[in-house]
């Protein structure tokens, strides 16, 4: 626990200071929305350590159970239904994405949950299947974004920035741990020489179906609705309303986290009594982590849309609304690199690369690389909220080039590359980052749909590009040291090489007894060689 907790402070704290030192600023907050984001920032970090305990100890287990279940079956219809029914459930539990749905007007909750946790159950059941069948990740990946691009031409173009967003944030702490254990099982029982590799690129193929869900979801509502299924209040009078704010939201979330765990808890239920048997005692840690998950997730959320939020548009506008408002593009690279800095995901994607790699490619390498990548990312959400320039123009060109870097990047280095968009893209981004920009946006006359949304989606594509690029120096580098350590061929006798032209030139003697340098030895004037 006391790890847990000091991984919450790691991911809240540099977020918290920038609010802080803002507030004391140049964007003074009013006392009551101060006191909020205090005790919201209090929920998270209690929340946030509650909840990854439990799935440590309840989620994770589940899914290697079921995972390896699964494949030692060998049926392949059983697989292909089973991973469906596992990413629907797993994905409707995520909390990133309950904070997400929260913020997206238009769409209701349950709608927008339903049809990216259905994105998610298809493209699980791609991703398995292309491991299965050994078929070339690349392949997948470009075939399935050209897809994406034109389904996208052919919808309204306000659902485009959700759907990236969506995609980004499925990709977090509770579909991770499931969506891994399944690959790996998968990839394990198939075998072969490529079995490391195929161990990565679901989670990249995952993040997929949601945008294509979304999208046809867009087709069946009106992008002009602005009713919010969830709106917090801005700023509370005294202390009583804080408590009874806080109190009354706790309960709230604590309904629809019962709501949404009691799938998970039926299906491994059932699986226990037909399949599993576990024994008693492993029985009792799941039932109690799964107990921590559902108190833990329900303060998460309760921070997150009552304390976190209000404090984020809140800033967002009031530095959109002064004269120097071009403030905000440098503000956010700062807090994009604080963002990367404070996800522990991505300290634990530094580590394996540098494993992989053998070292070659330093943490410290790949820590600076995806900080200025998102940094980059966020400075152009900035610019694209206050110029109201389609979303577009930023995802077509940028998944250009980080699909056509995968025909030079190392196949390992494109598979953690897709991974790691959704791990940059985590916690802060969606509670964060996204009600920044929607008070930014409000503040320049904006439209929410458009312009605000596809934060996360640009945070999510960036360390595409930046970790195949490092995939690229690193290959360079390994042929180099390949080509030093190669040793040089050495001939028993001397060796001549004669230029075209002896008599301007000389003669070049190679003698490898004597020397490996090249000797020029002038001919004489009869022309004999010396």
């Amino acid at each position: 626990m006391t790890e847990k907790l000091k991984e919450s402070v790691q991911s809240v704290l540099p977020v918290s200071i920038i609010v802080i030192l803002l507030n004391f600023t140049i964007a003074p907050m009013p006392a009551g929305t101060l006191m909020m984001f205090f005790t919201g920032l209090i929920l998270l970090i209690a929340g946030m350590s509650v909840f990854t305990l439990g799935a440590e100890i309840s989620m994770i287990p589940m899914g290697e159970t079921i995972g390896s279940v699964l494949t030692k079956s060998r049926k392949l219809w059983l697989m292909v239904v089973s991973s469906f029914i596992l990413g629907v459930v797993v994905t409707v539990a995520e909390p990133d994405l309950q904070v997400l749905t929260k913020q997206v007007p238009a769409v209701p909750d349950a709608a927008l949950i339903a049809s990216v946790a259905c994105g998610v159950g298809v493209f699980l059941v791609l991703a398995l299947l292309r491991i299965l069948f050994q078929m070339n990740l690349s392949h997948v990946l470009i075939a399935s974004y050209v897809f994406v691009f034109i389904i996208a031409a052919l919808t309204a173009p306000d659902y485009l920035a959700v759907s990236f967003d969506s995609g980004g944030v499925t990709t977090g702490p509770i579909t991770v741990p499931f969506i891994l254990a399944l690959g790996l099982g998968v990839s394990a029982v198939r075998g072969g020489s490529t079995a490391e590799e195929d161990s990565f690129g679901l989670c990249a193929l995952c993040s997929i179906g949601p945008i294509l869900a979304v999208l046809v979801t867009g087709m069946f509502f009106d992008p002009s609705g602005t009713g919010f299924a969830f709106e917090s209040a801005t700023s509370v009078d005294s202390f009583e309303e804080l408590v009874s704010l806080f109190s009354n939201g706790f309960l709230q979330f604590f309904k629809e986290v019962c709501i949404v765990l009691i799938p998970i808890v039926v299906i491994f239920a059932f699986l226990q009594l037909v399949k599993l048997k576990l024994p008693k005692t492993q029985l009792i840690r799941i039932m109690v982590g799964i107990i921590y998950t559902l108190i833990g997730l329900s303060l998460f959320l309760t921070g997150v849309n009552i304390g976190f939020m209000p404090a984020g548009t809140y800033l967002g506008r009031s530095i959109a609304s002064l004269p120097y408002r071009w403030i905000l593009i440098p503000l956010s690279a700062v807090i994009g690199c604080c963002v990367v800095f404070a996800e522990p995901a991505v300290h634990v994607l530094n580590n394996q690369v540098e494993e992989i790699t053998s070292g070659a490619i330093s943490r410290n390498m790949m820590m600076a690389g995806l900080s200025v990548g998102v940094g980059i990312a966020l400075s152009l959400a900035m610019i694209r909220i206050m110029t109201h320039t389609p979303i577009g123009f930023f995802l077509v060109p940028g998944y250009a080039v980080a699909l056509g870097m995968t025909f030079f990047s190392p196949k390992i280095f494109t598979a953690i590359a897709f991974d790691s968009g959704g791990v940059a893209a985590g916690t802060m981004a969606a509670a964060f980052l996204l009600p920044f920009a929607s008070g930014a946006c409000d503040a320049m006359g904006g439209n929410i749909m458009t312009d605000a949304f596809g934060i996360i989606a640009l945070v999510a594509m960036m360390p595409i590009i930046t970790v195949q690029s490092i995939g690229i120096v690193y290959q360079i580098k390994l042929r180099r040291a390949e080509k030093e350590e190669k040793p040089e061929e050495i001939q028993p006798e001397e060796v001549f090489e004669i230029s075209e032209n002896p008599e301007k030139s000389g003669i070049f003697l190679a003698n490898s007894a004597e020397s490996r340098e090249n000797r020029t030895i002038d001919s004489d004037s009869s022309g004999k060689e010396e």
